[in-house]
């Protein structure tokens, strides 16, 4: 089975290749030029060089395909160098889902996020209305909800090497946010990490199952943790104890509002309302489809121990 994969460099674009290099299938990749060499299985992949922003590229990746994945995503936009939710999440994916349809392909995976909405913020927003266009196809698609997604990083930006970074590893206290007022509810807010490998997986079992087209699966890990658990089991896994301080995460986001347009800035104010909306789904899904999720525990964080990655976990492309 030839399948186009749109964001196969990334964390989870890696872990995507292996899986579908181990189910004895054929990725055919679009990489930018220079980052040839963030292809796994080179042996195993065709790789075409260009841009999602070029037609003609994008036509090249999926002639020919069996199936589709578009896994290109971000978790900051930066708009003075053009990179936009709306470029990436909405306008890209529409232009592989068009060209499948004119390409003649069937299928279609998008990975989407756990908790999108028409109304939310423009990461939630973007990611949402990508979603309405694919459904308003033709097209066998299944889309992917993840909650946030754990696992070695191998090099690339992940959820707990950058939280043990940022909040574990530096002398301060780390933040536990709450709304409102009062710190009643500090660091109550919950979220269902899911392992990648797992994510990984649910795109191929996709495959290969023709009764997940038209249907939307949420990846959930096999529990739901407050954002404290996750600092907790993290600085564990660091081999670190963490003093914790409840902060208003009303204060937080106005410092956001006067500063998050500099690079600089560690987080957005977007960032902190998703992340206190909470992120939960179950693991129901993935069970579905013969996958035991892994739990977020120390055992399934060892890669921690030796985490040198530097950038913050807000900048970067999470394909």
């Amino acid at each position: 089975m030839r399948i186009a994969l749109f964001g196969g460099t990334g964390f989870v674009g890696s872990y995507l290749v292996d899986a579908l290099v181990a189910a004895d299938m054929q990725p055919v990749l679009l990489v930018r030029s220079g980052q040839e060499s963030r292809v796994r299985h080179p042996e195993r992949c065709e790789v075409i060089i260009g841009d999602v922003a070029d037609a003609d590229a994008v036509a090249r990746v999926i002639e020919g395909a069996d199936a589709v994945i578009y896994n290109i995503g971000l978790l900051r936009e930066f708009p003075a160098r053009g990179v936009t939710f709306a470029a990436m999440h909405r306008d890209a994916a529409r232009r592989t889902i068009d060209t499948a349809v004119a390409s003649g392909v069937k299928r279609y995976l998008l990975m989407s996020a756990n908790g999108v909405k028409a109304q939310g913020t423009p990461y939630q927003q973007t990611k949402y209305e990508a979603e309405q266009h694919l459904a308003g196809t033709g097209l066998e698609w299944t889309i992917f909800r993840p909650s946030v997604i754990f696992g070695d990083p191998r090099g690339r930006m992940e959820f707990a090497t950058q939280l043990s970074r940022d909040i574990v590893q530096p002398p301060f206290p780390a933040p536990l946010f709450f709304p409102g007022l009062l710190p009643l509810r500090a660091g109550e807010f919950q979220l269902s990490p899911v392992h990648v490998e797992d994510v990984a997986d649910a795109f191929v079992e996709a495959l290969r199952k023709p009764e997940t087209a038209g249907k939307i699966l949420h990846l959930g890990g096999p529990e739901s943790l407050s954002w404290r658990q996750i600092l907790t089991t993290i600085a564990a896994a660091s081999g670190k104890r963490k003093l914790m301080v409840p902060v208003p995460g009303a204060g937080v986001s106005a410092a956001a509002t006067l500063l998050d347009r500099f690079e600089s800035f560690p987080i957005t104010r977007d960032q902190i309302r998703m992340l206190m909306e909470g992120n939960t789904c179950g693991p129901e899904d993935l069970e579905g489809l013969g996958i035991v999720p892994k739990p977020f525990d120390r055992a399934h964080l060892r890669y921690l121990a030796g985490s040198t990655q530097e950038s913050s976990p807000w900048r970067q492309n999470a394909a």
